[in-house]
């Protein structure tokens, strides 16, 4: 099996909405949790992220990215909170082995107490 279907895998299974962009901005992936939150608005993929935020937001992704791009030790950055959702928002680098700036994806983080019972195998 190939390493990049073992990481497609990891970002599918998860249960919170994962955004992947490169560097133009342009959405390149998203997991199904994403496309079931924003699937009002139909399918993203390859279109700009910027088309969906508003002028201030656009600034700020700029400004993450940028700041992304001044050092490898730059990869992740506290963007929003969701009161209403109790959900954290990131923004996190994407970077090549040699430690290159490749593109950057949002992550969502709920902070809600997980209400599966341990290993329920039914």
């Amino acid at each position: 099996m190939e390493l990049s279907q073992l990481f497609k895998s990891i970002i599918d299974q998860d249960r919170s909405a994962v955004v992947i962009c490169d560097l133009q901005h342009t959405i390149i992936y998203m997991n199904p949790a994403a496309k079931a939150q924003y699937n009002k608005h139909g399918d993203l993929t390859g279109s700009s992220l910027l088309d969906c935020h508003n002028e201030k937001s656009n600034e700020m992704i700029k400004k993450v990215v940028a700041w992304f791009g001044e050092s490898v030790e730059h990869n992740i950055i506290y963007t929003f909170h969701n009161e209403k959702q109790n959900k954290d928002v990131y923004m996190v680098a994407l970077r090549s082995e040699s430690g290159e700036l490749i593109g950057y994806y949002e992550k969502h983080e709920y902070r809600n107490r997980e209400t599966m019972n341990f290993y329920d195998f039914e």
